[in-house]
């Protein structure tokens, strides 16, 4: 029309029997994004990668190292992801913001200096590979590398949530509010505890700690609830709503599939294995009814990692151990607890639904009632370096009840 003639485009109201709008369009950059494409470093985006250590490092001024974002498919706008990797002999840029952040150490050894306000007291703590720790929100931080090689490290946050609410990251690096709650100045507020105590969501081992010096060989309580003799517990840290677990398959055995929908990050720590993952509208005999195109596999050692339901909905995945130690992996979540994304009103009963079988009204398939080309392709693969399952046979059979 002659008035969109000045460059300017124009709202038209639509003519009778159409709609408004453009009815296809791409998926919008969000304030995150665009502050990641900001920083100018790499932004690895998939369902997963086999070891993080083999993506490129490019230099990252805003952080004083070199670094690239991590944004797995279905992650997007719960929560961020990236390496970042500490110069030899020296330091990350101090920080402070809103947003909550955890590390896992990949490579190295050094230690970390956390205050709350300027002048005031200054926790510092030591770190080494397999380190897991925590960054109180809005609280001074500098990391310090020990060593004369340079260290690694995989940093969890929830910017993408402050940052798509908010809109404004000089408030979010800027802002002078003291969260006195999150920070304690006790000489103990980073040494490392160990006492055991039930979540009060679901009942499950939680240690509230703000290190785990070892995330690799620390005790894990039993927990039995993803394959037999699973372990499995929950660092609480600084009062965090980033959500994250512990956990560990012993040697050849594999997880029972279950379903839920995306924000679970999976991340080897020791050990190595595969996951499968597809849509939950593809069934639980995916290959047995011809949707194996569907289905995506994810090879990972330590420190890879696997997008755990990249499509948004809810989909299976199921994670085989293949190698000669267990298989140990941390699931981060960010600020998407299960348990709190339902969309139930509070006090409305729910059950443990991703540990309960699809006949219990879950979503975990019982391994008698999993398609057969997983078993089948599971002791395959682990006879080719002379190991054999250690699944009971019995797990296989279906129950007289069903």
């Amino acid at each position: 029309m002659p008035h969109d003639m000045d460059g300017v485009l124009h709202w038209h109201e639509p003519t009778r029997g159409e709609r408004a709008g453009f009815g296809k369009f791409g998926q919008p950059q969000s304030d995150y994004d665009k502050f990641m494409e900001a920083d100018g470093i790499p932004v690895f985006r998939g369902i997963g990668v086999s070891k993080v250590q083999d993506l490129p490092l490019v230099d990252w001024p805003r952080m004083g190292g070199r670094g690239s974002y991590i944004q797995l498919h279905g992650t997007e706008g719960k929560w961020g992801n990236y390496v970042v990797e500490v110069p030899a002999a020296g330091a990350l840029n101090v920080e402070k913001h809103l947003y909550e952040e955890i590390y896992l150490v990949v490579e190295g050894r050094g230690s970390t200096e956390v205050w709350l306000e300027e002048g005031g007291p200054k926790h510092v703590f030591e770190w080494q590979t397999g380190s897991l720790f925590s960054i109180p929100v809005n609280a001074y931080h500098r990391i310090v590398n020990a060593t004369n090689a340079p260290a690694l490290l995989l940093g969890g946050t929830t910017a993408p949530n402050l940052m798509n609410l908010i809109g404004d990251a000089n408030f979010i690096f800027d802002c002078p509010y003291a969260f006195t709650s999150r920070f304690s100045p006790d000489g103990d507020f980073y040494k490392p505890n160990e006492d055991l105590e039930p979540d009060p969501i679901r009942g499950l081992a939680m240690r509230r700690t703000n290190l785990v010096p070892d995330v690799m060989n620390c005790e894990l309580p039993l927990d039995n609830r993803r394959s037999p003799g699973y372990r499995r517990v929950e660092p609480f840290m600084t009062g965090n709503k980033f959500y994250l677990w512990l956990g560990q398959h012993e040697t050849g055995k594999y997880s029972k599939a279950h379903a839920h929908t995306s924000a679970a990050v999976l991340v080897c720590v020791k050990g190595a294995g595969y996951t499968y993952t597809w849509p939950e509208e593809c069934g639980v005999n995916p290959w047995k009814d011809g949707h194996a195109d569907r289905v995506e596999r994810v090879d990972y050692e330590p420190v890879g990692l696997v997008s755990a339901a990249p499509g948004g909905a809810r989909w299976y995945h199921q994670h085989f151990n293949t190698s000669a130690e267990p298989f140990r992996l941390s699931a981060w979540f960010g600020p998407n607890h299960p348990s709190l994304v339902t969309g139930l009103p509070p006090g409305e009963k729910q059950i443990d639904y991703t540990a309960m079988d699809v006949t219990e009204g879950g979503t975990a398939i019982p391994y008698w009632m999993e398609d057969p080309y997983l078993r089948e392709e599971f002791e395959a693969t682990i006879a080719k370096s002379g190991a054999k399952s250690r699944m009971d046979p019995a797990l296989y059979e279906k129950p007289d009840d069903q």
